[in-house]
This record gives C-alpha cells, structure tokens and sequence, in this order.
C-alpha cells in the first residue's frame, strides 16, 4: 500500500505549525476573522453554524489501519466522538475549538494526513472509485494516477487562486462508480486497439445551483499526456474563467458560454506548449506509484464454511447478497460496510467503529480501507473464508446493516443542523425517509435505488444525481422540499428533472412513499429498478402519483 510518509510529513509539519502562528493572531485579534479567513480555509477549516469545522483529505478515499485509528483520536480528543464522512472521500470533524485545530494537524501530519486544498478556490481531493485495485471490471488500477495528481497539484504555485473551487474524479472502469461527469474534470480509464492505456477525458460537470453533466473533450488521451492535458484545461480555465460572479466561475459555465469546440481547441493548442516543458520525469514517477500501489498478496484458500454459513444465518445471507461486490482475486470480495442504518445520521462514525474498521483491515482485509463517494466505507480486500467473522465483528459495532444500494441508503449532506449555507434540513428527511421504508418492510422488494438530499442549493448531496433527488429551501421562513426524478451519477449520467412543486416537510415521506408505490405497480418485473422503469415509462404517471392529494405550494 501507497505511504506517502517518508516524503511529506515534515512539509505537512511546517504547514501546521504555520497555520498555528495564524490561530494565535486570530485568537488575540491581529487578524480580524474577514484576515484569517483565507488563511484557514488554506488549512480546511470552515466557520459554520455552532462552531468551526475541520475538513481532512483522504486521497482517492484511501486509507490505512493507523490513519483510521489517528482519524478515531481526532473525534474523541478534539471533538465529540465522531467524524462525518463526505461525497469526496474526505472526513468532517464539526466541533472543534479553533485553539485545537493546530493539534489536529499535527496529528495528521504524523500518519501522512492533512486538510490542504479541502476549501479554496484550488484544486480539491481528487477522487476515485473506493472497489479500486479489488473491482473485477478495471481495466486499471487509478489510485497511481489519482496519486500523481494529487502530488502535482498540492500547493501548486499557478492554480492557488481560481476563479473557483476545481475537481477532478478518476475511475479505472467502464462502469462509472467515480462520477465522472459530474466533476470539473472527469477521467475514465481506457485501453487503445493496441492494448495501450490512456484516458476519456471530460470537462465542464458540475452541480450547485446549475447542474451540468460534463462533455468528453478528448475521446482518448495517451497515458503520459495526462499531466500537461490537464495543465493545458486548467490555464485556459484560469484565463478565461469568470471571476466577476462567483455563482458563474467554474468552468461547467466557462464551457456552457464558450462552447465545448472552442475550448477544446484552446485546450489543444496549450496542451502542445505544455507537452514539452516535460521531460518524462512524471512517467518515470508513475511507474514508481504502479509499483508502490501494487495488489497485495492474495490468498489462494477454500472458501471454508462461507456457503454453509449463509444458508444457516439469513440475515448473515441477507448482509452478503447486498453488502458484497466481485472481486478481481478468485476467493475474495469488497465489503460495503453501512453507515446508513435506519435512524441514524447518515456518513456519521463514532471513534469506536473507526477503530473497529482498523483492527478488521489489519486482520483481514491486507490493512487497506476505503472512504466510498456514498459516504460509506469499503474493506476492498477479504477472503470468502473471513467473512462471516467480518460480520460478527461489524455486528457487535452496530455496522452490520444490509443496506447498501437500498432505499435507506441515503447520501445526505449536514444541512442546517451544522451548515451556515444551508436554507433546509437535511438528516431528519433521511432518517424519517430511511425509518419508514424499513417499517413497511419494503427494502428488498424496491431493491436497488438512489436516493439524495441537499439542504440547500450548493448540492453537496448530489441530489441532482439522485433516482429520487430531495433539495431542502426556504420558502418564506419555511423549510420546503422540491423533489426530482430520473437523476443518475454512474450509467447514464443525467440530471433529475422538476416534476412540479415542492413540499413542506412533514409531507416528504409521504411523497416517496407515493413514488415507491407507483413504481412498484408500474415495474415490469421485480427486477426492473426505479431508474429503469422510470426511463421506460416517464415522468407522466410518477408526476401524477406524487401529486394525487391537494395541490402543494
């Protein structure tokens, strides 16, 4: 496994102990906090609703046993005793005391951890597929490739200062688990007719308050030009980005206004500039990166008593039919494992089951763990033989919930219970949302379904990209709930449209509930999901199921 330790730890030391000088003049007013708010947004800390807020980068969500045990000692030292884990593969810690942060960072910097470009108008953690280097259908592993633009864009002198915040996402397979379009740039691993590797590149996704899906403005970009084409996007963006409205600065509005053709040959025309100030200094370090992120040795044992364990143990059975994915190695899986159950905050972890999730990798998943974009945790490597003790163990730290991909698996952003941006709620909609659904005991008959929530206009839930999308606004004082269908992040990338208006809060369960029903009478059989039976009938009966009772303001 990847440790970048060795070479950052006494950069990331300096950051930190930089950031504490900053603290120190904010706390005995030097800086007003109007001065220090570029300063600590460099550092990934946000000025929220209650109290301040740490963001730590997980790059491309990997993770080791001791940086899960190290993010365990930040929630339970310097916060509450929980993180929150996000769309980007990143933790939130939502209580800290400003005086603490600079321990935090500290801290982090020990296993290799930090929270650089976690905020900013910079290029953010880059993101990848959490079944990465374990998924049967990769054509590559991204992780070396998420690694390499990670270390060439932190801290990077041209593109600290964006017209806004910029990110890139990476997946290795044809099938999109990364969200590719939806992100300012987005990179699918390819092989040419020769068997060569190279990228699909698009450009211009994004969501907030004009969601866009990206277009592909390289079709195939040979491996060693990913460095300088992404320069090349990102300098005609620096240039031509707006920086006189903030709502219209990222480059999903650059493209939109200038076209894709007209970008793309910008693009093409920096991208030649660039292509030769390298030297092939950065193929020489993937190759090194391949090298470090290679597959660990992989078992090859019987599977044990892994079959009779789930005829004898339903709800063992129940946990492996939806919380296992196809591993590339004969005799293993990936496990998702839940932070979703019914009731809870949705993405929250406690510092006991980061623990938990330590001591189960170090055991018997090659101590590798993954953050997923569904805000989820994935142990991507387990024999067959293990699995059953997995699951107990996960069982007696409450992370044993069969859910994934389910109804009650729910991305949901803070909301206004912690957010200073946010005009909504969004946890209780989930809980309720997730809560009903489980006490008509319906989950595995709807079975795969996506479902997401945003307390605001930002989007941090995605809920664009939701089958069932949820956005929280305030409507004169008063939380109320637009809903749209039909949105996707993986297959078919698409945006959810408006079927009409929204609700009050107390009226969105049964909302769903209207939705749910009509689907499961308009299916064609038991396996057609919503998304599918969605696209093949339309928005027409969905629209007029949801708005059978009184008209809704």
């Amino acid at each position: 496994m990847f440790d970048a330790r060795p070479q950052h730890n006494e950069y990331l030391r300096h950051r930190a102990q930089q950031f504490r000088a900053q603290v120190a003049r904010r706390l005995d007013g030097s800086l007003t906090e109007d001065e220090f708010r570029p300063l600590r947004l460099m550092n990934g800390v946000y000025l929220q609703l209650h109290a301040y807020m740490l963001r730590v980068a997980i790059p491309y969500g990997t993770i080791s046993p001791d940086q899960m045990r190290t993010l365990a000692l930040l929630a339970e030292k310097w916060d509450k005793g929980y993180g929150h884990w996000t769309t980007r593969q990143n933790i939130q810690y939502n209580w800290p005391k400003l005086v603490d942060i600079p321990d935090m960072l500290d801290a982090l910097a020990e296993v290799g951890l930090h929270a650089i470009q976690t905020s900013g108008n910079t290029i953010r953690n880059t993101t990848t597929d959490a079944f990465a280097g374990a998924a049967a259908d990769e054509v590559a592993d991204p992780r070396p490739y998420g690694e390499l633009i990670r270390q060439w864009s932190t801290d990077h002198a041209e593109y600290q200062f964006l017209p806004r915040k910029f990110k890139i996402a990476i997946t290795g397979s044809e099938h999109d688990r990364a969200v590719i379009a939806a992100h300012d740039i987005g990179l699918r691993l390819k092989r040419d007719a020769e068997g060569g590797i190279g990228y699909q590149v698009w450009v211009g996704g994004g969501l907030g308050r004009t969601p866009m899906i990206g277009q592909v403005v390289r079709e195939f970009l040979p491996e060693a030009d990913l460095l300088p084409y992404l320069e090349a996007i990102i300098a005609v963006y620096n240039l031509s980005g707006r920086r006189d409205n903030k709502y219209k600065a990222r480059i999903k509005i650059t493209v939109a206004e200038r076209g894709l053709d007209v970008i793309r040959d910008e693009v093409e025309a920096e991208f030649i500039n660039r292509r030769a100030a390298f030297a092939g200094v950065d193929q020489d370090y993937l190759a090194a990166l391949k090298a470090m992120f290679a597959a660990p040795t992989f078992r090859v044992a019987p599977e044990g008593d892994y079959e009779a364990q789930r005829a004898a143990n339903p709800a063992f059975r129940s946990w492996t039919d939806t919380n296992l994915s196809a591993h590339k190695a004969p005799g293993y899986a990936s496990v998702k494992v839940s932070f979703k159950a019914p009731g809870q905050t949705p993405g929250d972890a406690s510092a006991a089951q980061m623990r938990v999730l330590a001591d189960l990798a170090q055991r018997y998943g090659h101590s590798d763990l993954r953050i997923s974009h569904d805000q989820n945790v994935v142990l991507p490597h387990v024999h067959k033989s293990d699995l059953f003790a997995v699951y107990q163990e996960l069982k007696g730290a409450g992370l044993h919930t069969a859910n994934a991909g389910l109804i009650s698996d729910i991305i949901a952003c803070p909301g206004m219970d912690y957010c200073a941006l946010a005009t909504a709620r969004s946890i209780p909609i989930a809980q309720e949302i997730a809560e009903h659904f489980r006490a008509r005991d319906l989950e595995d008959d709807i079975g795969k379904i996506d479902i997401r929530i945003s307390g605001c206009i930002n989007a941090c839930g995605h809920h664009h990209l939701g089958h069932i999308g949820i956005l929280g606004l305030d409507r004169a004082g008063v939380e109320n709930y637009q809903i749209t269908l039909g949105g996707d992040g993986y297959e078919i990338p698409q945006i959810g449209q408006k079927p009409g208006a929204g609700f009050p809060a107390e009226e969105v369960v049964g909302a769903v509930d209207r939705l749910i029903n009509a689907y499961l009478d308009l299916r064609s059989s038991p396996e057609e999901r919503f998304i599918d039976a969605y696209r093949r009938v339309g928005m027409a009966p969905f629209k007029a199921a949801l708005y059978e009772t009184a008209a809704h303001a």
